[in-house]
């Protein structure tokens, strides 16, 4: 059996058109559910840019309960403890690049009353590995009810982009509190695309909201658990 998947890895060039930028940060702790409020900070600190100009923000992810580590629970009041190796990622088009490192970095934001400073950024191009993963993606309430229903609408956006679905798992529903209500949002799991699908899709992201977290995909390293997929890597 001749199988040519790793040549066309190997031979393939990822378009650097847009990159993560990945910031050190000093920050102690957050709430659990900061989506918002981190959001809001950064587009406050950012005024020029937004999701109109490509940029996407992932908000702080801590592993979930595993091995004896209870996640913190918001309800009880309970905060995200962050240590130093914590890293806050922003993908933004490589045009933007130096503008916002520059704005951000030394700069101290408020999410919710917790401060948080940017340090260095590292500048990392997208994966074309092809088993990618995005922990958010909007989703309606029949959506919630009915997986189907969201994969058949998430092949339907996929396919318009020429994209097309071999391997797909959805995961946790996850709601995101907005001032006015709340964001439903369900994770996903993609495999097996070609390496263009994959940065096409990174590029690009899926759906609305990506200044909150949503629709941006990051790679994975495998299909797992599902309950596991939620977990930082």
């Amino acid at each position: 059996m001749l199988w040519n998947d790793d040549d066309q890895q190997k031979g393939f060039q990822v378009d650097d058109s847009v990159v993560d930028l990945i910031f050190s940060i000093d920050c102690k702790e957050l709430p659990v559910d900061h989506t918002h409020s981190l959001s809001k900070a950064i587009l406050q600190a950012l005024p020029n840019h937004g999701e109109h100009t490509g940029l996407a923000i992932n908000p702080i992810y801590l592993a979930g309960s595993q091995n004896g580590w209870e996640r913190p629970d918001q309800s009880l009041g309970q905060n995200l403890i962050l240590s130093k190796r914590t890293k806050l990622v922003l993908r933004v088009k490589k045009e933007h690049k130096d503008e916002v490192i520059n704005t951000l970095s030394g700069h101290t934001i408020e999410i919710d009353g917790f401060p948080l400073t940017f340090l260095k950024a590292k500048e990392k191009k997208l994966s074309k590995d092809g088993t990618i993963f995005a922990r958010s993606i909007v989703c309606s309430e029949d959506e919630v009810e009915d997986e189907m229903l969201f994969l058949n609408r998430i092949q339907a956006e996929l396919s318009d982009m020429n994209i097309r679905i071999r391997k797909a798992l959805c995961g946790k529903v996850q709601e995101i509190q907005m001032p006015d209500g709340r964001l439903l949002t369900r994770s996903l799991l993609l495999a097996d695309l070609a390496p263009e699908e994959s940065v096409k899709l990174q590029q690009s992201g899926l759906g609305n909201n990506r200044t909150m977290g949503c629709g941006i995909f990051i790679p994975h390293k495998g299909i797992k658990a599902v309950g596991e997929s939620t977990d930082d890597e």
